[in-house]
């Protein structure tokens, strides 16, 4: 029996962007389409683009226009589109900078939605940021630029599959700029906003946080680098002061080791690649990536735009089916503490 559209504020409304047009976005918001989710589900992206996707992929999914007066459960098989129109056509697999504005649309719009408590969580296909700044546009991920669209003040990328969650100092950075990135203030401000955010989005009264090193063996006091011991150490003691619970700098070769993990809620590594291919080889089809210390709520997938996959139907949805699911429930302790 298909549902009735009547307005039910108890409903939580899930806003998804397609992504990079060329990508495999627009195909996985199609193909989680025809699962079966507890909440209304909402595609921002071009009509047109997803009705030719969905033909190309061999998808049967029928796109419904949305209507935000009207909050009805999602029914599967369907998939309800707030129509954000290309600047250009979209090809499959090709990149096209003349929609990088496009892209840049649909976050805007769920970022305005999610504030006006229209949408209660956001959750983003992957975007070609190489593309977006060939296009002349500074970016350097979703995680900077939602931050900049909410005016928060420090955001900080998480990624999480099953029990495993891994938080990061610095996100989108070369190599070479993270030792002079990573200061005091930085880690003493990550370290509130994880610990703040485990209790409170993931429901641990006392989360346990290890804090990892940035030099191997955690610079081995000193001989393999000194940012062990100028800021990293002084940063967990003040953390420690404040009453959070966290241990460290800890070895990055050895914290993820099962018995060492099992002692620790989260992980807090020092830059992008030091904590993440953990995560991607734990759960790579299953990983969520979240954003903490934003006042609204946004999860994604664990990888890019696969343009080599886009319009095959062969892309893999279970992140993004994880990261629906992820989106619920912290949606669900995110409205309790408003």
């Amino acid at each position: 029996m298909k549902p009735t559209s009547t307005s039910k504020p108890d409903i939580p409304r899930i806003a998804l962007t397609c992504g990079e047009p060329a990508g495999v976005g627009p195909e996985l918001c199609l193909a989680i389409a025809r699962a079966a989710f507890a909440c209304e589900l909402v595609c921002l992206g071009d009509r047109e683009l997803l009705a030719e996707r969905a033909r190309s992929a061999g998808l049967k999914v029928e796109l419904r226009p949305y209507d935000p007066a009207r909050r009805a459960p999602h029914l599967p098989g369907t998939l309800v589109v707030a129509h954000v129109p290309l600047a250009v056509p979209s090809i499959a697999g090709t990149l096209d900078a003349r929609n990088v504005p496009y892209v840049l649309q649909l976050l805007d719009r769920a970022v305005d939605g999610a504030l006006a408590r229209e949408f209660s969580a956001i959750v983003t296909a992957p975007v070609q940021k190489s593309l977006i700044n060939e296009a002349g546009i500074a970016f350097t991920g979703h995680t900077e630029y939602l931050a900049e669209r909410t005016r928060s003040a420090r955001p900080v990328m998480m990624l999480t599959t099953g029990k495993l969650r891994v938080a990061l100092a610095t996100t989108h950075l070369p190599l070479k700029d993270v030792s002079a990135a990573l200061t005091f203030p930085l880690l003493c401000e990550v370290l509130e906003i994880l610990h703040r955010d485990l209790a409170l989005s993931f429901g641990l009264s006392a989360p346990r946080i290890a804090v990892c090193g940035l030099n191997p063996h955690a610079g081995e006091n000193g001989h393999l680098g000194d940012e062990e011991l100028r800021v990293i150490a002084p940063a967990v003691a003040h953390a420690r002061e404040r009453g959070i619970n966290v241990r460290g700098p800890l070895p990055a070769d050895t914290v993820f080791v099962p018995r060492i993990l099992e002692n620790y809620d989260a992980v807090l590594a020092m830059y992008h690649d030091q904590g993440l291919p953990v995560v991607k080889h734990a759960g790579f089809e299953s990983a969520v990536n979240v954003t903490l210390g934003l006042p609204i709520v946004r999860t994604s997938v664990d990888h890019g735009t696969a343009l080599e996959l886009a319009g095959t139907g062969r892309a893999h949805p279970g992140s993004f089916i994880a990261a629906v699911h992820a989106a619920l429930e912290l949606a669900a302790r995110h409205g309790n503490r408003a």
